[in-house]
């Protein structure tokens, strides 16, 4: 497991396994949400098998699969919403953890100065300047 703190209630992570869970429960997280696509994964990594391990592990478990061409507003705005609605951190997992920084990063947007944005994700080991026109432009739309 390679848990990377974003923000005090937000973490990302590569695949995990379902034996991962207890421990991830155990580091106080309250919730996991599972940015990969089934069809990225063999069946005993699959978002079924994953929230039944979750559950067991007293953990709220989420599916929102991302990809190029889902990561859209909607998307974005649900991810928000997952982390702002938990009962405490959020772990988010993807192939690498790009996916759920990326996505965290667009939810901020509006909501935090872009550098810091880019800061906390540099912090994390994800590299998402490239993202600065983006968030630049959704910084500046959300202000109206």
């Amino acid at each position: 497991m390679d848990i990377r703190e974003i923000s005090p209630d937000y973490a990302v992570s590569p695949q995990i396994e379902p034996g991962d869970l207890p421990a991830i429960k155990a580091a106080g997280f309250a919730a996991v949400i599972c940015n990969r696509p089934d069809a990225e994964n063999p069946p005993a990594l699959q978002a079924d098998e994953m929230a039944r391990a979750a559950k067991a592990a007293g953990l709220d478990f989420h599916v929102l699969e991302l990809t190029h061409q889902t990561m859209t507003p909607e998307n974005i705005a649900r991810q928000r919403d997952l982390i702002a609605d938990a009962d405490g951190p959020v772990l988010a997992y993807c192939a690498s953890g790009t996916r759920c920084s990326v996505i965290w990063s667009l939810g901020q947007a509006g909501h935090m100065p872009v550098d810091d944005i880019l800061a906390a994700t540099g912090k994390a080991g994800y590299q998402l300047e490239q993202l600065r026109p983006a968030l630049d432009a959704m910084a500046a739309q959300a202000k109206g």
